[in-house]
Formats: C-alpha cells, sequence, structure tokens
C-alpha cells in the first residue's frame, strides 16, 4: 500500500518509497553539478530536525528562509522545519532592509536561514530591532555568520529522532504550515497562512495537467521558490519522480539549459518575451533566403491553432517550419523542452502561438497565493488547450464570475487567512468564496479568460472605462518597449510611463546609422527615438476604441528591476512605486503644475 501524502513533508517521504531518485536535486557549486539523492534529502532533513530541537524549537515556531538562487538547501530545510511543526517563512531576497524588517517582526521570527553575503548584510542590519530574533545562519561560508552545517552536526546524533517522529505524527493536514508574505504591486505585504492541505490538495489537483513522464522527467528551477507558484510545482515534482536542476540565476538560465537539457520549465511571461525578443534579434540579423525563411516561419507559428484547426495545408507547412527553422529554437533551449507551464501575469497570446507552433507547448494557468496558487491551467490532451484563456479550473475548484465581473474561487486551496489581520481576510471572503480581484469570464466551453484587475481598473475624468492591462499588453509586443505602465485615472486621457528596452534601441541606431548614445538620459530625449517610439505607441493603439487610446507618453532612463523596487519579484511593475518615483513625468504629461 502507498504511503498517502496529506501533509507536506509526505511528498520526500512518498518519492523515497516510488522512486528513490539518485538525483532528486542538483545544484551548481563553482561550477560543478552537485547531486543529492532522495534518501540524502530525506536523512539531511532529519538532521535539520533533530538539531533545530536541540536549539529549543517548538512547534509553531517561525523560520525565515532566504535564498538569492534556488538550490537543494532550501527544500532540505524546508522538510527538517515543516515536520517538526515549525512554520516555514520564505522570504524574497530582493526586497530592501525595511522590508525584511517588517517581515521579521510581524512574522515573529526566531531564526532565519539565509544563502549569501548579501542577504547577511540586510539581515544583520536590522537583527537589533527584531527581539524574537535568536540566531542567523547562513548556507554559504561567511565570516561572522554561523553556518548551516552547524544544526546538521547539531543533529547527527540521531537519539532525538522519535521525538522527530512523535511531532510529525501530530500534525494535522489543516495545520498553518507557511506563512507567505506576497510583495505585491500595491501597499505593505500581506502574510498569507497556507496549511499543509493547502497547498497538498493543489498539488494533487493540477497533477493531472501535468504531461510529466513519472520518474523519468528532468526540469529545471529558476523562479524564486519563495513564490508558491514554484514552491508547489517543486512539490509535484517531488509526487511524481522528477528530477529538479536549479539554475545558478537567470542570467545563466541559457548556460543551465543547455547543461541539464530540461523537458519541462516553469516561466513567467516577462522571461517568455525576452527569449523570443531575442530569437527575432538573431533572426534580424539574416540574410537573403534564410531571412525570408525565417520570418515566414514566425508569421505561420503566430497563427498557430492546436488540435489542427487552421488545416490539413496549414500543418504541412508547420511540420517544414519545424524542420528548418523551430528546430534550432529547440536547440537554443537544450533539445528536449517540450512544455512551459507560465503563470504570474497575462501572457500575450501570440507567444503561446508560436512557441507551441514549435513544438514547446506553453500551458499557460492562473492563480494567487491566496489560492495556493493554482485555479486553472491548460493541458494539451484531452482538448483542453486554448490560447488567450488560462485553461479550465483544476479539481475540486470551483471558479464563478461575480456581477461586476470578479473571479471568485472556492475550494480546499483557498488560504487559512491573512496573518494577524481578520479584517482584511473578513474583506476578500464571502461565504467559502474568496474575492481574487481580478476580472474575467468563462467562455462556452469552460475555459477561463482573464479581462484585468478589478483594483487597476480606472475612470478617466470624461467617465470611460480604462483597463491599463490589456494596453499594456498590447504595447510590450513592441521590441522598442520593455515595460510599460498605463496611467490617467480622473485625468481627461490615457497616457503612459514607458521604460524603452536600452539594449534594443542602440542596435536599432546602429542599424539605422542614427548616433549610438551611451547614456540612457541622452538617448530618451533623442527626437528620433521619441518619434520611433510614437510610431509603436500608434501602432498598438490602432487595437482600441479613441477613448482608451494612449494620447501622450513619456520615457525613463532607468531600467525597472526588482532591485530597486520597481518590479515585483516575478517581473511585473508596481503601479503605485513606479507612479510615485516618476511623479515629475505623471505632472508633465497631464500638466499638472
Amino acid at each position: 500500500m502507498s504511503r498517502e501524502v496529506t501533509r507536506l513533508f509526505d511528498f520526500a517521504y512518498y518519492q523515497l518509497e516510488k522512486y528513490n531518485l539518485e538525483k532528486a536535486f542538483s545544484t551548481k557549486y563553482n561550477g560543478k553539478w552537485v547531486s543529492t539523492s532522495t534518501q540524502e534529502y530525506i536523512d539531511k532533513a532529519n538532521a535539520i530536525s533533530r538539531g533545530l530541537l536541540r536549539l529549543g524549537v517548538k512547534p509553531g515556531d517561525k523560520i525565515a528562509v532566504i535564498s538569492s538562487a534556488n538550490r537543494t538547501e532550501w527544500n532540505i530545510l524546508d522538510i527538517g522545519v515543516l515536520q517538526i511543526g515549525a512554520i516555514n517563512i520564505p522570504i524574497y531576497p530582493t526586497i530592501s532592509e525595511e522590508e525584511y524588517k517588517y517581515i521579521f517582526n510581524h512574522a515573529e521570527v526566531s531564526y532565519c536561514f539565509l544563502s549569501d553575503q548579501v542577504l547577511y548584510d540586510k539581515a544583520i542590519s536590522v537583527k537589533n530591532d527584531v527581539v524574537t530574533l535568536k540566531e542567523i545562519y547562513s548556507f554559504e561560508e561567511i565570516e561572522g555568520c554561523k553556518n548551516w552545517e552547524e544544526i546538521l552536526t547539531l543533529g547527527k546524533d540521531e537519539s532525538n529522532q522519535p521525538e522527530v517522529e512523535a511531532l510529525k505524527d501530530g500534525i494535522n493536514p489543516y495545520d498553518l504550515a507557511t506563512i507567505i508574505y506576497t510583495s505585491g504591486t500595491t501597499g505593505k505585504p500581506k502574510g498569507v497562512m497556507l496549511s499543509h492541505n493547502n497547498i497538498v490538495s493543489n498539488v494533487l489537483d493540477s497533477f493531472p495537467r501535468m504531461p510529466l513522464a513519472l520518474g523519468t522527467t528532468r526540469t529545471l528551477s529558476f523562479l524564486p521558490v519563495c513564490h508558491v507558484f514554484e514552491r508547489m510545482l517543486h512539490y509535484l515534482y517531488q509526487y511524481s519522480g522528477t528530477e529538479i536542476y536549479f539554475a545558478e540565476s537567470i542570467e545563466k538560465l541559457g548556460e543551465n539549459i543547455k547543461e541539464t537539457n530540461p523537458n519541462l520549465m516553469s516561466v513567467v511571461p516577462r522571461l517568455l518575451e525576452k527569449i523570443y525578443d531575442g530569437i527575432i534579434a538573431k533572426g534580424s540579423e539574416l540574410k537573403g533566403i534564410k531571412r525570408i525563411l525565417f520570418y515566414w516561419a514566425v508569421e505561420l507559428g503566430l497563427k498557430y491553432q492546436p488540435y489542427g484547426k487552421n488545416g490539413w495545408w496549414y500543418e504541412q507547412q508547420l511540420a517544414v517550419a519545424n524542420k528548418l527553422i523551430f528546430v534550432k529554437w529547440r536547440e537554443a533551449l537544450g533539445g528536449n523542452l517540450t512544455t512551459m507551464v507560465s503563470g504570474s501575469a497575462a501572457l500575450q497570446p501570440r507567444l503561446t502561438s508560436v512557441f507551441s507552433a514549435a513544438k514547446m507547448i506553453i500551458m499557460e494557468g492562473y492563480g494567487l497565493t491566496e489560492t495556493s496558487p493554482v485555479v486553472s491551467v491548460n493541458m494539451y490532451k484531452d482538448h483542453m488547450f486554448k490560447i488567450g484563456t488560462v485553461g479550465k479550473p483544476i479539481g475540486n475548484v470551483e471558479v464563478k464570475i461575480a456581477e461586476d465581473g470578479e473571479i471568485l474561487v472556492k475550494g480546499p486551496n483557498i488560504m487559512l487567512g491573512y496573518y494577524k489581520d481578520p479584517e482584511k481576510t473578513a474583506s476578500v471572503m464571502t461565504g467559502d468564496y474568496f474575492h481574487t480581484g481580478d476580472k474575467g469570464e468563462i467562455d462556452a466551453d469552460g475555459f477561463i479568460k482573464i479581462t484585468g484587475r478589478k483594483k487597476e481598473i480606472f475612470k478617466t475624468s470624461g467617465g470611460k472605462y480604462i483597463v491599463p492591462a490589456l494596453l499594456e499588453n498590447v504595447m510590450k509586443q513592441s521590441r522598442f518597449i520593455e515595460q510599460i505602465v498605463v496611467i490617467g485615472e480622473g485625468q481627461k486621457m490615457p497616457a503612459a510611463i514607458v521604460q524603452p528596452n536600452f539594449e534594443f534601441l542602440r542596435n536599432w541606431a546602429k542599424l539605422h546609422h542614427e548616433p549610438i548614445l551611451q547614456n540612457n538620459k541622452d538617448l530618451i530625449q533623442n527626437p528620433i527615438i521619441i518619434a520611433r517610439i510614437q510610431e509603436e505607441i500608434d501602432l498598438g493603439n490602432k487595437n482600441f476604441g479613441k477613448w482608451e487610446m494612449i494620447k501622450r507618453f513619456e520615457l525613463t532612463p532607468e531600467v525597472w528591476g526588482i532591485d530597486n523596487g520597481l518590479l515585483t519579484p516575478t517581473m511585473k511593475p508596481k503601479r503605485d512605486e513606479i507612479i510615485s518615483r516618476y511623479k515629475h513625468l505623471y505632472n508633465k504629461i497631464f500638466e499638472i503644475k
């Protein structure tokens, strides 16, 4: 009889019983891939549990875990913390010291484990302001910082393993497992409380949608594991006997893909946009017949519809395009990649079409931290794939659309609530239904389509509704535009603050024999550049009614990033932060003195 999985740490033991992988996790240290087997994973997790108990950690204590990149240590620590009833508090590495202090205090963190010097400097700078924080441990060797190996050593003596087993047996599936602080596009982080059952049910209900060859699939993980989307997938990978390789960083992703040849990857739309733009940039350098073939294949790919809907002749042409052109795309992404799971933000349908045409099916899904996270996801088999939608709801999850168009969700994946904030919790619940804050619709076939954020829909002074996300998604299809935020609430017209794609702009200037300005500030003041971006805005505007069109825009010289607080960890623009940072541009656009 196979072990039943009801709590998060059960996944590790299930994997041991069913697959017992030689390479459950692989992390690159000093240029060399180091693999950890399922058995070693569990042995080390038990040593962590015993060590933590010897430190005096009790059920309900909060342990913060922060890592700049995903790594095996995170997963070992996760199981070691959870199976003794302590609460794992994953924290985004890129947030500010001020936010670290807020989360440490709000969650009453007693121990903190982190990966490197940069994070240690941030954590140690606020340690004196956090009365509950007893000690900081690091995965890497850091002068003056205790190392996590000390806990493993402390747990070497197995005499208190019966205590670990007793605590483990006493953990109920409905007990709190983790508090995830959402670094949203607005306001202070909220602590989302998720039980074991919230995430376990989500894994088991998402599992049938994943095209996994049990025990033989390999994945490359690089989205932050502190984000519930990637973390849920880690448990799902453990459940399906999938080998997990951890990318060193987003910069080394291309190199790591070629080294590991994954079959599957989770992605965010911004990454797919960057990959696509990179491929198009390479294609634009081709000459003659090669260039003609390249663009023919791209045009064909952009028209792709699944299940042969475009007819026999289209499928014949696509087969040729795959042999001549798309095979090179696949090689550039390791050669074995057949599926990419996309979540966290709206994906442009053209990207789903073109990558799926190239035999790298994109399964777009939808969810929130509060829903553990998956609400719905596409799947190629059984005709459950429709481009431009986020798929059908997964098993045991109910979705309905409120009268005002808001998406409401009910199921075992709905959070326990916001930590220390019953009022906020009550404000997002109607009975068992959670208010997502997203607007959407369900088509006749049961597929969900997201139409915008409820909070981010605004009215102009003329009383017209504007949906910024729709405008932004169309405008971001331009290779000249890296990021864009549409503004104009209560103003007479919609407008935009734009961060150009500086690298592409310089290449374009070179090709067109324009002066190549190295300084971003000078570059965005160049009338030729401004006029060229105006052309892109005009082109995008053609998709919209007269009242929705972006009438004015301003360019920013800074690159919006996670580190400077302008993007969330999943690379979505922080609207309020951007409007506040560029108040002078806002005032200039709307002629506010």
